[in-house]
């Protein structure tokens, strides 16, 4: 029976489709010399991915007909040499599959008898590189759950050492590697709320400087202060600005700055966010102007 079409995968459920139990042909053979494609039971997902949810595969339905990108993996020996512990997740197979695990996903789903790959075991060369190169892939994407994002790039930190290393290591700011980290530390009511989409992150990584015990509490007044805004009539005695013919001067936007108290690492990010490189550059050079 076909999947039903926009079901998410996890890597749970794919653990008997994939490996010795694949659905596909097993015996589809290899070319001669260096494989550059594999029958799916020789590939295996990377039991340290930090995805355990890989979304809809829908978008990669294709694939049974065509790969556009091919997988980057390692050999089993160079990633057991890394990971002993996890001989029994990676089974079987020759190769562990370190970018592209979705792809494997989706060969196993839509019936796809081989993947193409490359090998780089160099991506193996620690267990730093490793974890970096897996992580690396994932941030970013709308569909990456922003609690597993936090997850990977915390142990990475221990793994690294300092949150320092770790930021040069993602090629990110240490106050981005703090404020992923920061979100761990949100109460588990708020932390389903950021998964479901009904806490922005923005306010999310505010509350979590709150003690856990009053997280709550912090968010269910800020609902309301929101709320009672909404609901406030407008006063026609005052006149409104209106955005596309007066832009906010700079009382306007440090007012709106003040309800959020950002800190400095919070506050880069939203205008990397915003801003484009180029007006970035000139923010850099406006800030360090002596306009005395």
């Amino acid at each position: 029976m076909a999947p039903a079409k926009g079901r998410r995968t996890s890597l749970a459920s794919l653990a008997s489709a994939v490996g010795e139990h694949s659905p596909v042909d097993e015996r589809t053979p290899r070319p001669a010399g260096p494989p550059t494609k594999a029958v799916l039971k020789d590939l295996v997902a990377n039991p340290r991915n930090p995805r355990r949810d890989l979304g809809d595969l829908t978008d990669l339905a294709s694939i049974k007909t065509h790969q556009l990108q091919p997988a980057l993996v390692v050999t089993r020996a160079a990633y057991l040499a890394l990971f002993p512990d996890d001989a029994e997740d990676v089974g079987a197979a020759r190769w562990v599959v370190i970018n592209g695990c979705r792809r494997l996903a989706a060969a196993a789903k839509y019936g796809c008898a081989e993947l193409e790959f490359v090998v780089k075991d160099e991506v193996a060369h620690d267990r730093i590189s490793l974890l970096t190169a897996a992580i690396d892939e994932n941030i970013g994407r709308r569909d990456f759950d922003v609690l597993e994002e936090a997850e990977a790039v915390d142990r990475l930190v221990a793994e690294c050492g300092t949150a320092g290393e770790a930021a040069r290591r993602l090629n990110r700011t240490e106050g981005w590697v703090s404020q992923r980290r920061a979100l761990l530390k949100l109460a588990p009511e708020l932390q389903t709320a950021l998964r479901e989409g009904e806490l922005a992150v923005r306010l999310a990584r505010s509350l979590a400087q709150v003690p856990r015990e009053d997280q709550v509490a912090a968010w269910q007044a800020a609902q309301e202060r929101d709320s009672g805004k909404q609901d406030q009539p407008q006063d026609s005695a005052v006149p409104r600005r209106d955005p596309k013919t007066q832009p906010a001067s700079a009382p306007h936007i440090t007012k709106a700055l003040r309800r959020f108290e950002p800190n400095p690492g919070v506050l880069a990010q939203a205008l990397r966010d915003y801003l484009a490189p180029a007006q970035l550059a000139e923010l850099a050079d406006e800030l360090i102007t002596d306009r005395r």
